[in-house]
């Protein structure tokens, strides 16, 4: 009945060992493993395999049960900085659709209050309207949408600073909803609707961080190339497209979404909020789609993924832009490259690096695509924890 432990190898007493501690990490980790791995299977299984619910149901429309400014309701805030003339202003007075202020590209900037330092960086970068101009031949309206500063103490310090700021650039769109993770979905909001009525007539709407480097030249060259290809560009919305991710249920996350509020176990596929690109009959789909729908779902690019289910949009891929991750810093990076997140301070730098006629140069002819693309193998065919660039960018 009882082991004689006499009897036990050496040999045997480590696999013992090994096996308990194993067991012991397991049952310590087994939350951790369980939201990264047994969720993600669950969630993809359902999402393409079963498919049997279409993640909308009542819980996501405005009703009256829900009081009108309450947290639930799609409300709009009071504008605190506009500026309605923005996509209006012709730059030359011609007879071109540059000179006439034809915008191709409407870029938002979602900015927190405090952040002068990367609004400052974006201007002087890729977010400069002037450059475009000059460079890319293309006019694009760059505004940094923001809240107020969630602490009432430095508001009033924070928000004078924001009217000296926008008097100097003019480029600032501010509502009054305190700037918090929680009000993320208001801020798309915002995005969608300003969007709507004031610079209905851009080609393209995009929306991207304020930590996140745009290659304003890859990103124009690549909407160009759609253009080219179709007789007007229809129903895209491209980006870091997620595909059926799980709601994370963990209570200590800032992702937790609770059951009452979203009871499925799959999201619908979405692009990652860090960036991403709209044709405008999309973004007018999801101005629509925003009267439509409560913001209860307070994660963004969740959000947006209902609307743009609701409105029949679909997420499509392009492996060059980014997840939540930095791509690599290599010149056979540069050439391809449309965003990468996580630059909150080296802006200035990526962009002297990413601009460089040199990275043309490197990567051009037989041999330089080859060599590039055994770089891109090397730096992105790595198992990474964070997303950034797939595989298959690496090919090309």
């Amino acid at each position: 009945m009882f082991m004689n432990f006499r009897r036990i190898h050496k040999c045997q007493c480590v696999q013992l060992l090994t096996t308990g501690l194993a067991l012991c990490m397991l049952m310590v980790c087994w939350e951790e493993v369980d939201h990264h791995v047994v969720s993600h299977v669950r969630s993809y299984t359902y999402r393409y395999l079963i498919n049997s619910y279409d993640f909308l149901n009542s819980s996501f429309a405005i009703n009256s049960k829900h009081h009108p400014g309450s947290a639930g309701d799609s409300v709009t805030y009071p504008y605190l900085i506009n500026h309605p003339g923005k996509c209006s202003v012709g730059v030359g007075g011609g007879s071109n659709a540059l000179e006439q202020g034809d915008i191709f590209l409407l870029l938002f900037v979602k900015s927190s209050p405090e952040n002068w330092e990367r609004r400052q960086a974006i201007r002087d970068t890729w977010g400069n309207e002037t450059y475009t101009r000059s460079h890319l031949q293309v006019n694009v309206r760059v505004v940094f949408v923001l809240g107020v500063h969630p602490d009432v103490k430095q508001r009033p310090k924070v928000q004078s600073a924001l009217l000296q700021e926008d008097k100097d650039y003019g480029d600032l769109i501010q509502q009054d909803f305190l700037d918090t993770f929680h009000n993320l979905t208001a801020k798309l909001i915002l995005q969608f609707h300003w969007a709507h009525q004031y610079c209905s007539q851009a080609h393209f709407v995009m929306s991207a961080d304020d930590d996140v480097f745009v290659h304003i030249s890859n990103l124009v060259k690549y909407l160009q190339q759609l253009q080219s290809s179709q007789k007007g560009v229809k129903d895209l919305w491209v980006g870091h497209v997620h595909r059926g991710a799980p709601p994370v249920r963990r209570k200590d996350s800032k992702y937790h979404v609770p059951y009452q509020l979203y009871p499925w176990p799959s999201y619908p596929d979405y692009t990652a909020g860090a960036g991403y690109v709209v044709s405008g009959d999309v973004a007018a789909k999801i101005y629509h789609a925003t009267l439509a729908f409560n913001s209860s779902m307070y994660i963004d690019d969740v959000f947006m993924g209902i609307c743009a289910k609701a409105m029949g949009v679909s997420p499509q891929e392009n492996v060059y832009f980014s997840g939540e991750a930095k791509a690599p810093y290599h010149p056979c990076i540069y050439k391809h490259m449309i965003t990468s997140h996580g630059h909150a301070t080296d802006v200035r730098s990526l962009w002297l690096a990413a601009t460089d006629p040199s990275v043309q140069e490197q990567s051009s002819g037989f041999m330089g695509n080859v060599y590039c693309t055994a770089v891109r193998v090397m730096l992105l065919c790595l198992p990474h924890y964070q997303s950034t660039y797939s595989c298959m960018a690496a090919f090309t």
